[in-house]
């Protein structure tokens, strides 16, 4: 099998065991943690170690941390919350949607020279490597500064072998865009997974993605655009449909967030990610696998969904 870099070290990717794969342990916005980390609440390591503890005493075994550089990484965050869990944190380079204006200008191949360093040598000042390139865009479609990131990611996954996560906006159909410009640039569609796409039901879109070769993050749990019901029948139609073994469920749940000021001047000791999804990382366990489950899914099936199909993304045996 495959080594993957977990932000702890390398582990085979048959060893990922239950992993969820699109999650974030912060969200914060680029240096808030070490500049002003009061604004993330109080005792912030402690909750989000708590909260990935009780995500392992359910059987999650392993998360990827979808959390780049402009989302506010915090590379000795993550190693610190995956030692006290005991979850390993797989984290991503390459890029969001939050490009400034000072990189502008910059080419995909100096940013492809970047996100190969976070790969082999690490993250700037840590030796936490990534084991996962991420690239994004949304309902703007794929912008020029964006297109410059998903290239450059593209060019990294020619270098290294990593495969591909991509936040996508299915209502957009903005994938179409994504892959042409990987096809363009070399990429294995087999080491691509199209992320939030359980924001739709067209399962004639989502099938065309999946006929590309790629894996499907279906990754918003709960979510908002779309009821939690509704995304679980979306899989369940995908999975009867015979693509089973490249479906990847998970929350995209938020831990760690800004805690903002109320108009009464009062800070809430929740963050609004929280308050959408206080089951956080339990989620699936609690709500969408007994939904599965009733709706005909096989234990198999939650193998195949949960266990086999990261190992196999990971491992590159799409």
């Amino acid at each position: 099998m495959t080594q993957v870099n977990s932000v702890c070290g390398p582990i085979d990717s048959s060893q990922l065991g239950f992993t969820l794969m699109h999650e974030h342990v912060m969200v914060s916005g680029t240096g808030i943690s070490e500049c002003y980390p009061d604004l993330l609440g109080p005792d912030w390591r402690a909750r989000a170690v708590a909260a990935l503890r009780r995500a392992a005493e359910l059987g999650v075994k392993t998360m990827v941390d979808a959390t780049t550089f402009d989302l506010g990484r915090n590379a000795s965050l993550l190693r610190e919350v995956s030692e006290a869990s005991g979850i390993n944190i797989i984290n991503v380079t390459g890029w969001w949607l939050d490009v400034p204006r000072f990189l502008h200008g910059v080419g995909p191949n100096q940013m492809a020279a970047e996100f190969i360093r976070d790969i082999e040598e690490g993250f700037r000042g840590t030796d936490v490597k990534a084991g996962l390139l991420k690239c994004a865009a949304d309902f703007d479609g794929v912008t020029p500064p964006l297109e410059v990131m998903a290239r450059a990611v593209a060019r990294a996954h020619v270098a290294t072998g990593v495969p591909i996560m991509v936040h996508s906006y299915p209502t957009g159909h903005v994938a179409r865009r994504q892959i042409e410009i990987f096809r363009e640039e070399g990429v294995d569609l087999t080491r691509v997974k199209i992320d939030h796409s359980n924001d739709t039901t067209d399962t004639e879109y989502l099938k065309w993605i999946l006929d590309q070769g790629c894996y499907l993050g279906l990754d918003r749990y709960p979510g908002r655009l779309v009821s939690p019901h509704m995304r679980t029948v979306t899989m369940k139609r995908l999975m009867d449909g015979g693509y089973t073994d490249r479906l990847c469920p998970s929350h995209d749940c938020v831990c760690l967030h800004i805690h903002k000021e109320l108009p009464d001047g009062s800070i809430p000791h929740e963050h609004e990610f929280m308050r959408a999804n206080p089951e956080q990382f339990l989620y699936i366990h609690r709500f969408v696998i007994p939904d599965l489950l009733e709706m005909g899914a096989t234990e198999q099936d939650i193998q195949t969904l949960f266990v086999d199909n990261p190992a196999s993304f990971f491992a590159g045996a799409g």
